[in-house]
């Protein structure tokens, strides 16, 4: 699994139904105050390992600031939420041409129970986890933190059994 991470101070993610016309009001479906927003995908060969491997990651993570300043404190340790939206886009492959590939993207079926695990993951972790609707269009709105922002992959912890 793939997941592009920013620290947030907050974020909101707003979606429409997938398939619905342009004119249709989307809807607040996750909204969260401080903590991280996920952006993920899944390949073909990832399992329920890699979501459980990459929610512990997330949960962990020392991307927020202690006493002194420094990059320390995990979500837990600040009581941030995190947020989740699916993104296969994140497996696009731009080496040939100028329009994306996905084909190196798990497709929905496999995806979005691995994404619907990774939240569950989380949650037993001990953080508020929210997500945005699968296969919906949605639009994230978020204020950045720091800037923070980190790429994580699954493939660099197991032995590329992802994509």
């Amino acid at each position: 699994m793939r997941a592009v991470v920013q620290r947030v101070r907050s974020a909101r993610v707003s979606a429409r139904p997938a398939g619905s016309a342009e004119g249709v009001a989307r809807e607040v479906v996750a909204e969260m105050a401080h903590g991280l927003l996920c952006l993920v995908a899944a390949a073909p060969a990832d399992s329920r390992e890699h979501a459980e491997l990459l929610a512990r990651k997330l949960v962990h993570l020392r991307v927020f600031a202690d006493e002194r300043g420094r990059m320390n404190l995990s979500l837990l340790d600040v009581g941030g939420a995190l947020g989740i939206v699916s993104q296969f886009t994140l497996y696009g492959s731009l080496k040939k041409g100028r329009r994306p590939y996905f084909g190196d993207a798990a497709p929905p079926e496999l995806a979005e129970p691995l994404v619907e695990e990774l939240a569950a993951a989380a949650r037993a972790e001990g953080v508020e986890v929210v997500c945005g609707r699968f296969g919906a269009d949605m639009e994230v709105a978020l204020v950045n933190a720091g800037p923070v922002t980190l790429i994580l992959d699954t493939d660099d912890w197991i032995g590329g059994a992802g994509g």
